[in-house]
């Protein structure tokens, strides 16, 4: 008997959704910082076994569009709504279940298993949690919850153990030694981002976009040329930096992070271009691989 299925994490912005589906594909896929809104695509990891296929999506956060850019946001994580075998819905110790109640609404509907996972349990007491099981219990009365600490792997094992014991049987969707359904270039663009999002502050990293424009690779070695995408000039200036001090860190950082991922030498030209207001344009945004229907 073998099984498989789509596993989809949803949840609002910065409750450690990335963290948790790194964890359980055991990959480092999605790129997980301390800021909000940093994953912009449902991004797939597979996680595959002789009896079974786990495909976890994770997804951006949820929230009310401001732009364009959200709207295509929103719909990768209402899409995982639509075809999920398992729903992982995170939050955490801090917010509340009436955060986005549109969103959660829809999650009532749903008729396939739902966890409702409650993170960041390191930072609270018995008290709190049985006060916020209880506040879940209620907004979901069909969903388990299990409380996790994702950043020190607490329980995480035992939530990955009711996912398998949840699955349906089936045969696998995708073969068994794929580890995403997304291309090379695409990590190459989220390393890139995760770098901005580290070392710039305020509004720069949400204005930037990365593009891969060549990627070559030979037995030994990786050839890349990258372009960050801003929206004004006043941003290319504090991207590249004094002298280019601020774009060579980055460039820096993204190759060696670049290496570990790829496990061979990498070569890393970044040029930063300005695209005017490209998170309002439809342009821009189909050309970056957005959903805008």
């Amino acid at each position: 008997m073998h099984k498989a299925g789509f596993v989809n994490i949803v949840g609002n912005p910065n409750v450690g959704k990335s963290t948790l589906m790194n964890l359980l594909v055991g990959e480092r896929i999605s790129i997980a910082t301390f800021k909000a809104q940093t994953t912009r695509h449902r991004i797939m990891g597979i996680l595959n076994t002789p009896e079974m296929q786990i495909c976890f999506s994770d997804t951006p956060g949820v929230l009310k569009p401001n732009y364009k850019l959200q709207e295509s946001m929103l719909q990768f994580s209402e899409s995982a709504l639509q075809d999920a075998d398992v729903l992982l819905y995170v939050t955490d110790m801090v917010e509340t279940p009436d955060k986005n109640a549109e969103f959660l609404a829809k999650v009532q509907k749903m008729r396939c298993p739902i966890i409702v996972l409650i993170n960041k349990i390191d930072i609270s007491n018995q008290g709190d949690l049985e006060k916020k099981v209880a506040e879940w219990h209620e907004v979901l009365p069909q969903a388990e919850i299990m409380p996790i600490s994702a950043l020190h792997r607490f329980n995480v094992d035992n939530v990955l153990k009711r996912i398998k014991e949840l699955l349906p049987e089936s045969p696998a969707y995708f073969d068994k030694d794929q580890w995403t359904d997304k291309p090379a270039r695409f990590f190459v663009t989220e390393i890139l981002r995760e770098k901005i999002l580290l070392y710039y502050d305020k509004e720069i990293p949400y204005s930037v976009e990365a593009v891969v424009e060549s990627f070559k690779e030979t037995e030994k070695n990786i050839h890349i040329n990258a372009v960050i995408y801003v929206e004004r000039d006043s941003q290319k200036g504090i991207i590249i930096g004094h002298q280019g001090v601020a774009l060579k860190r980055v460039s820096s950082e993204a190759r060696k992070s670049l290496e570990r991922f790829f496990g061979k030498s990498v070569y890393l030209e970044v040029f930063v271009k300005v695209d005017k207001d490209w998170r309002n344009s439809d342009r821009a945004l189909k050309a970056y691989g957005y959903n805008l229907d």
